[in-house]
Parts: C-alpha cells; structure tokens; sequence
C-alpha cells in the first residue's frame, strides 16, 4: 500500500477515496458494455467485464502517463480527480440536454434528424462548458477547470469573451 501511496504521491488517506472511485467507476462502465453486448450469460458478463476492465485500466494509465507533463498539478491523485470530474460533467450535460431539447418543443419527429442532432449537439456543448467549471469547482480544483475552459473557449473562436 506505501508503494502504491508514494506512486499516486497521496498524503492522506482520504485521497485514496479517487483512486478507489475511478476504479469504481471503470469496472461499472466495464460492465454495463459487457451487459449490453452479452444478454443472457452471466458467466461471459463477468469474464468480459474484468477483461474490458484490464484494457481500459492500461489504456487509461496510458493517458495519465501522456497528460503528466501536460497538465499542471501538484500531486498525481489529483489526476484522477478530474478524469472523474471530466466523467461527471460528460453524463450530466446529457441528462440535462434532453429535457431542455424537449421543454424548447424540438423531437426527431418534428424536425430533421440531422439537424435534431446538431441542436443537441450544441445545447450539450453549452452545458458542458457551465457544468466543467461547476463540478471542477466542486472538486476543488476550478483554477485549472477554468483555464481549461478558456483554453477550449478560444478554441471555438469566441476568446475575446474570456480575455
């Protein structure tokens, strides 16, 4: 457990509650995709799951290793911190796209699929960017959520709002 401690550079045993989280929170997704794929047996459920899991596990210590340089922050636990807040804030602008899609009256049936699509598209991306900086805030860490959003800001051509 030290060794595992010094890695991640976690000081506190609190801040072992991310790496257990994002754990966690690989191995459901690993398998609600096994359950997706595979119906009625529970047995391939469980062996996909675990081998869905491993993969993701090593890609996902694969980015951390890539990012390390990359973003600025003080311990490497605080990594996981925001690829669990990024996971957060990528759900929720879903669930709270569809009602608004829905209160602003715009169906597949009653408008283009193509440009339903890029309405929700759009009206994600909007909750997105206010949901990053809240739950980034959340989190603890809103100074680099917000730079973050600057950054992708800019992107999208509309930096003269942010500077």
């Amino acid at each position: 457990m030290e060794k595992f401690k010094q890695r991640w550079e976690i000081q506190h045993n609190w801040q072992l509650l991310f790496p257990v989280l994002g754990f966690l929170a690989l191995a459901y997704s690993s398998y609600k995709l096994a359950n997706k794929m595979i119906d009625d047996n529970i047995f391939l459920v469980i062996t996909s799951t675990i081998i869905t899991t491993s993969v993701l596990l090593k890609f996902v210590l694969f980015l951390f290793k890539k990012l390390e340089n990359k973003w600025e922050v003080t311990y490497k636990w605080e990594m996981i911190r925001i690829f669990i807040v990024f996971a957060i804030t990528g759900s929720s602008s879903l669930f709270v796209g569809r009602p608004i899609i829905n209160w602003l009256g715009i169906t597949k049936e009653n408008l283009n699929i193509v440009v339903y699509w890029i309405l929700y598209i759009i009206i994600g991306l909007i909750f997105y960017q206010i949901m990053l900086v809240f739950f980034g805030w959340l989190s603890g860490q809103h100074k680099f959520f917000w730079e973050f959003e600057k950054k992708m800001i800019r992107r999208f051509g509309l930096g003269k709002f942010v500077d």
